[in-house]
């Protein structure tokens, strides 16, 4: 793995990058400030649709949403990619941020937010590795059930 990159791991995963999603209120995508860049909450959208909906503890199920991490993962790789051009220049995955909608009672936020995580890992090797909160929420922007967002060290 060490000699492959990002993208030849993303082509290897079978995962092709979808245009990215452009901000739907008065926000950017994506901001780099020195050697930092932070990506806007991304979405588990798949050909413009949500994966899901809806609430964990509730209407959807714990493996579903494991899912729809992993595509708002693959989102969030998408806005970086569009943010400075080659994957590899990403030194580091410093941090990844996960919203969970759920019910008061759910407690395997981070369950589901290894959907994200394991992708970071597998697209981005050892610098893939990172720091990570996860929280529960009572509602996502279009009543998505999951939400990831990224900051990352790039050169």
């Amino acid at each position: 793995m060490p000699d492959t990159t990002p993208e030849q791991r993303l082509k290897q995963l079978g995962i092709v990058l979808p245009t990215p999603a452009v901000p739907v209120a008065n926000y950017v995508a994506a901001v780099i400030s020195g050697s930092s860049l932070v990506v806007s909450g991304q979405l588990p959208l798949v050909d413009g649709k949500l994966l899901t909906t809806g609430k964990l503890g509730d209407s959807v199920a714990v493996e579903l949403a494991i899912e729809a991490a992993r595509y708002s993962m693959v989102n969030v790789i998408a806005q970086v990619k569009a943010a400075i051009g080659d994957l590899s220049r990403v030194k580091r995955v410093v941090r990844l941020g996960g919203f969970i909608a759920c019910t008061p009672d759910f407690t395997q936020h981070a369950a589901v937010m290894n959907g994200a995580s394991d992708l970071a890992v597998a697209v981005f090797g050892d610098a893939g590795r990172h720091a990570r909160s996860t929280v529960g929420v009572p509602s996502l922007p279009l009543d998505s059930a999951v939400e990831v967002e990224g900051l990352f060290e790039i050169g």
